[in-house]
């Protein structure tokens, strides 16, 4: 009789520690990750562009997108944008492969206007704009084992409040990126 109590009970327990194993298996592919990511795109033209992302689940995540200029060039037209958005993904691996974005921003633009005196003098009056577009984009990420990240995306986006002042009434996101998850 006791040897059959003692065959019971180490079955339960080699039956519960399966199932430990089992849910530490599961625990770990469901884990929440975050992302560091930089355009190299945006890089290479004369912007720093710098995202965070954080997985919500196996195909959603939501992020963060931060652009300052430090080119003359682009920093004439653009003074920073802050970009918000919410992905849906649609591929194998945890939150990576298609993915869908909607996408939020507030941006910050010069508009500079030019007077002209009589062909001699030309003045220039100089708008700072500040607007908040909504968007959707889409995309694909790749993520090795290791964690590193390789992503491709395109958005467009239109402005809500000032486009009647300055030109800037549609908006683009474009992005070669890399990064790390964690």
């Amino acid at each position: 009789m006791k040897k059959s109590y003692l065959v019971v009970l180490v079955s339960i327990l080699f039956s519960m520690s399966m199932f430990s194993q089992e849910n530490a298996e599961n625990q770990s592919t469901s884990e929440n990750f975050n992302e560091i990511k930089i355009n190299g795109l945006y890089l290479v033209l004369g912007a720093f562009d710098v995202t965070y992302e954080r997985t919500i689940n196996e195909e959603s995540a939501f992020g963060l997108n931060v652009v300052i200029p430090f080119d003359d060039d682009i920093n004439d037209g653009l003074n920073y944008y802050i970009s918000p958005y919410y992905r849906f993904y649609f591929g194998n691996k945890y939150a990576a492969g298609f993915f869908v974005e909607g996408f939020g921003m507030l941006n910050s633009t010069n508009d500079n206007t030019y007077f002209y005196n009589n062909g001699f003098d030309t003045t220039v009056k100089e708008d700072n704009i500040t607007d908040f577009a909504l968007g959707i984009g889409l995309g694909g990420k790749w993520i090795t084992k290791s964690g590193f990240i390789g992503e491709l995306n395109l958005g467009f986006g239109r402005n809500l409040f000032n486009s009647d002042r300055y030109d800037y009434e549609i908006i683009g996101k474009v992005g070669i990126t890399l990064g790390y998850r964690f």
